[in-house]
């Protein structure tokens, strides 16, 4: 199947593409959602452990998540080119590319993970953290060709295969974490054994799916391509960054929220998977955008992309305003659902009611960035990731830490960051936009 994206109604191809990209991402987090819920039955020390391994875990990926996304531009133009050898010789080289960002990135974590961990200052996380995060690193093979399958199919318009892979292995996530921890009494491992067991079943099916379509024509023919490479890694890189960005700026928001006390980091845990349900439909959004731009700035239909833009901020704002409700009105009785500890639920509270009007920035965030992505005019997500993520964090929070300030300035100093990073994002995308179109 190849869905050409450069016809057709807009608000019908950003439906079709993001909702099967919602639902998927849905359950994807549903699976984060089960294993918080089982560490939680463990102990808040492992709740919190969790928490910790989850933003570490996602900077080894956030290579693998960035480059897919290369993948997802660069074979979306040849298709609006009408060159299918060309996205062909794209995407196998593609996949020689992906086996190797997933031997340097399990070496990496390996040696790197231990060392952030001593860097937090309280060396009890490291026990938990360590029988969680190793087998998972061993398991990253699994993660990154999983991502990379997945941004050839989203290149050709099939969102639905992913979907249906994440449905499945989250109900058997379930079902291994079930058994892993009360009958195997594997505690916080058996965890991390169900995750690397359902990502090698969604890699398997992702790869069976991409057999099926005009994309793979078998590595025999495989020819190495520097160009390609260099392509790959001059697109790759910035959204690599900016992914890499986002988690180790989860992990020095964990190293600010640490001194309040382990309910206060396992609060925010909570807090963020919840409001990563709410994110999902502009996670889906993001993906919609990237496919429908890549290909229409192939063809060179700016109009059509123009359109894309407008709509996407619009349904995503929407799904903001739902979202900040939600946490108004439901984030105790959410929080309540994960720990049944009242001081970490009042944690959680604390973080979606602050942090959730965060979700209009992001919306604008994600958008752009996906447009710059597929308009092949990435350069800029560096340092705005560098200012959102690591930069602006660091100076504030540290100021505020000197102070000995509430946990609430936290929340409210990462919302005005996020907020400065929305507007300028568009201002420079909408810039970028005029001169390209012109």
């Amino acid at each position: 199947m190849h869905l050409d994206l450069t016809n057709g109604e807009i608000k019908s191809h950003i439906i079709k593409l993001a909702i099967p990209a919602l639902v998927g991402y849905f359950f994807h987090t549903m699976i984060n959602m089960t294993d918080t819920f089982f560490a939680g039955m463990i102990s808040t020390h492992s709740l919190a452990a969790l928490s910790l391994s989850a933003s570490i875990f996602f900077m080894i990926l956030a290579v693998g998540i960035g480059m897919s996304e290369a993948v997802t531009s660069l074979v979306g133009n040849a298709l609006g080119e009408k060159d299918t050898k060309k996205a062909q010789h794209i995407a196998l080289n593609a996949i020689v590319l992906a086996a190797l960002i997933s031997i340097v990135l399990s070496i990496v974590g390996l040696i790197g993970v231990p060392l952030l961990i001593e860097a937090l200052g309280d060396t009890s996380y490291m026990q938990q953290t360590l029988l969680y995060i190793n087998p998972v690193l061993y398991g990253v093979v699994f993660f990154i060709f999983s991502f990379f399958f997945n941004a050839l199919l989203v290149s050709i318009g099939d969102m639905k295969s992913f979907r249906n892979i994440l449905i499945f292995v989250s109900f058997v996530n379930i079902i291994l974490d079930y058994i892993f921890i009360e009958y195997l009494h594997l505690g916080i491992s058996g965890i991390s054994y169900a995750t690397v067991i359902t990502e090698f079943i969604a890699m398997a099916y992702l790869f069976y799916k991409l057999k099926h379509t005009k994309l793979w024509v078998g590595m025999s023919e495989f020819v190495y391509d520097k160009d390609i490479f260099i392509k790959l890694l001059q697109q790759g890189l910035p959204p690599s960054v900016n992914m890499f960005m986002m988690a180790f700026g989860m992990y020095i928001i964990t190293y600010f929220v640490a001194p309040y006390g382990k309910e206060a980091v396992a609060g925010f845990g909570i807090g963020m998977r919840i409001e990563q349900i709410f994110l999902m439909p502009v996670v889906g959004l993001n993906i919609a955008v990237l496919s429908i731009i890549s290909q229409n700035n192939g063809a060179k239909m700016y109009g059509r992309i123009k359109e894309t833009l407008k709509r996407a901020i619009r349904y995503g704002w929407i799904i903001s305003i739902v979202a900040v409700l939600s946490f108004f009105l439901f984030a105790g009785e959410m929080a309540s659902l994960l720990s049944s500890d009242l001081v970490v639920i009042g944690e959680a509270k604390t973080y979606l009611y602050i942090s959730g009007l965060a979700s209009f920035g992001f919306v604008v965030i994600f958008v752009y960035i996906a447009m710059l992505q597929g308009m092949g005019q990435p350069n800029v997500i560096m340092p705005v990731s560098f200012y959102r993520q690591v930069l602006a964090p660091v100076l504030l929070l540290s100021l505020l830490a000197s102070f000995k300030m509430d946990i609430i300035y936290v929340w409210i100093i990462i919302d005005l960051i996020i907020f400065s990073s929305a507007i300028f994002l568009w201002w420079y995308a909408k810039k970028k936009f005029d001169i390209i179109a012109s």
